[in-house]
C-alpha cells in the first residue's frame, strides 16, 4: 500500500482513450497538426522570426483571391497548431490543389506584415489527401 494519498492516474492505452475522450476536436487536431510538423522537419510556426528562412507544415484554412498593389494575389492561412501564417501567391488567381482543408509543405523567408507572419511566393509541396 502506497503512503501517497494522491489517487493514482491510469496508465497506458486506458489513459490515453481518457485523455483523448476530455480533449476538444480542435485540441486534437492541434496535436495532431504539431505532431505532422516535428516528423517532418519542420520549424513551428509560432517560432518563426521576422525575416528568417523556414521550412513549415499545416494544414491550409482559408485561401481568399484579394489583390495587392492592383496585382492579383491568392493568399491561404495555413496553420500548424501553434499559430497561423498568411502564405501569399502574387500574380496568381488560383492553384490546383490549394484550397481548405489542404495539407502543405512550404519553405521560403518569413516577413511580419502588421503583426501576422506572412510568406510570399513560398517553394510549396501538396501533401497526399490520403494522410489526411
Amino acid at each position: 500500500m502506497s503512503d501517497d494519498p494522491r489517487p493514482q492516474k491510469p496508465a497506458g492505452r486506458f489513459r490515453r482513450m481518457l485523455d483523448r475522450l476530455s480533449t476538444s476536436q480542435a485540441e486534437l487536431e492541434s496535436e495532431e497538426l504539431q505532431e505532422d510538423a516535428a516528423t517532418a522537419g519542420c520549424t513551428r510556426i509560432g517560432d518563426c522570426r521576422d525575416r528568417q528562412i523556414v521550412t513549415v507544415t499545416g494544414t491550409l484554412r482559408t485561401v481568399t483571391l484579394r489583390p495587392r498593389a492592383g496585382v492579383p494575389a491568392l493568399e491561404a492561412e495555413l496553420f500548424d497548431g501553434t499559430a497561423a501564417l498568411d502564405v501569399v501567391w502574387l500574380g496568381r488567381r488560383s492553384i490546383v490543389g490549394i484550397e481548405p482543408g489542404r495539407k502543405l509543405i512550404a519553405s521560403g523567408r518569413i516577413s511580419v506584415d502588421r503583426g501576422r507572419r506572412v510568406l510570399f511566393n513560398p517553394k510549396y509541396e501538396l501533401r497526399p489527401l490520403g494522410r489526411e
